[in-house]
């Protein structure tokens, strides 16, 4: 039987103009057509016939090839969704900052993708800060003008001022976004390289020095909070995006909705923060989230984070706490006390247990079964 021939569109940038990519395996038919386009030329750099990108050659294109061979688009139309589930995002607290001399907002057509592709909070935060920063080192330029080196010579200088793996990786994928996702360029900058990703340990406090920070304030909004980032080992994100109704007090459990990776899961409701929550709950009479602002909407992640760091200085603790420590904590105080790591992988939302396996590493239940070698 005869396979299905096929001819996959690619977008290419050629002498800074946008062009269509046509790929296909060596086909008599196919080439044949291919040659009676206008215009057709051939792109050594990248193997493969292509046309100027308008509206026109698209649709003669498609004109062409139907019923002769299947035309794949899947990497020419990249307007799906990546993150369905995500809530819609308002980004206007990006488009009503005031203008400042000498500083180039993030492009509108930039934030216009974020909200279509609807990537959490979290990422957009990051990806409109880093963004901003590479723009504004090249204030001169037009970002569309930039090439590969002068990508290159940014990054070096990220390492060069010794940012984080993660932060130089959050920088590459944020300019690749502008790129490859806003201006649908995706051969620019196949061959920048990426550091390699830092395999640190978790930072981890000992249940002692959990239950202090909890202690150290009488606010009862702000032990909740804590309380559940830790005794359910919720990311930050996950805590602000609780609602009222995913604490579930008679099955004991906290339902966490389109948490990492648009899943849903269940994790353990402690019955001393279950407690803390109805006293909170008589005090502040939330409506829709479980933690809300002066206004109603989802509690800031700024706040949580200035509860933590101040709530951890009172307690005496010597190094920086975060919201995240307290997740690391859960998942290797439950380790410690024996728990099925496959149980804690659950609970913790990972999709695997290699994910869950870096707890081993700084769990000491092992460690305690280790003679001394100087007794």
């Amino acid at each position: 039987m005869e396979l299905q021939k096929s001819i996959t569109l690619k977008h290419l940038l050629i002498n800074q103009k946008k062009c269509i990519g046509l790929q296909f395996s060596t086909n008599k038919v196919i080439q044949a057509l291919i040659d009676s386009l206008p215009d057709i030329s051939w792109s050594q750099k990248f193997g493969m016939f292509y046309v100027s990108n308008s509206k026109s050659n698209l649709e003669l294109i498609f004109k062409t090839f139907h019923g002769v061979a299947w035309v794949n688009g899947n990497y020419f139309f990249s307007e799906k969704i990546i993150n369905v589930d995500n809530p819609k995002l308002n980004l206007e607290r990006y488009r009503n900052r005031k203008p400042k001399d000498g500083f180039k907002p993030c492009p509108e057509e930039y934030l216009l993708k974020l909200e279509l592709k609807r990537y959490s909070d979290n990422t957009v935060r990051n990806y409109v800060s880093c963004f901003e920063t590479f723009i504004n080192y090249y204030y001169n330029e037009d970002p569309i003008t930039l090439n590969e080196i002068d990508v290159r010579n940014y990054l070096q200088k990220l390492i060069q001022e010794e940012k984080s793996n993660s932060y130089v990786n959050m920088a590459v994928n944020s300019i690749k976004f502008f790129y490859e996702i806003v201006h649908g360029m995706p051969n620019r900058f196949y061959s920048i390289e990426r550091p390699r990703k830092e395999k640190k340990l978790p930072e981890v406090l000992s249940k002692e020095e959990i239950i202090k920070i909890i202690n150290s304030t009488n606010n009862i909004k702000h032990k909740c909070i804590m309380g559940l980032l830790y005794s359910s080992g919720l990311r930050r994100g996950e805590l602000l995006n609780l609602n009222v109704t995913d604490i579930d007090s008679k099955r004991m459990v906290v339902k966490v909705k389109n948490a990492k990776g648009n899943k849903d899961r269940i994790t353990i409701l402690s019955p001393s923060i279950l407690k803390d929550l109805q006293l909170y709950y008589k005090e502040y009479r939330p409506k829709k989230y479980l933690f809300e602002g002066q206004k109603g909407d989802r509690y800031s992640v700024t706040s949580v984070l200035n509860i933590i760091s101040v709530a951890g200085k009172k307690a005496g603790i010597l190094k920086k706490v975060t919201p995240h420590m307290f997740r690391h904590s859960f998942a290797t105080h439950l380790l410690e006390n024996g728990t099925d790591i496959r149980h804690i992988q659950l609970l913790l939302g990972h999709s695997s247990t290699k994910t869950t396996e870096i707890y081993t590493h700084v769990a000491n239940r092992s460690f305690m079964e280790i003679k001394d070698l100087l007794s």
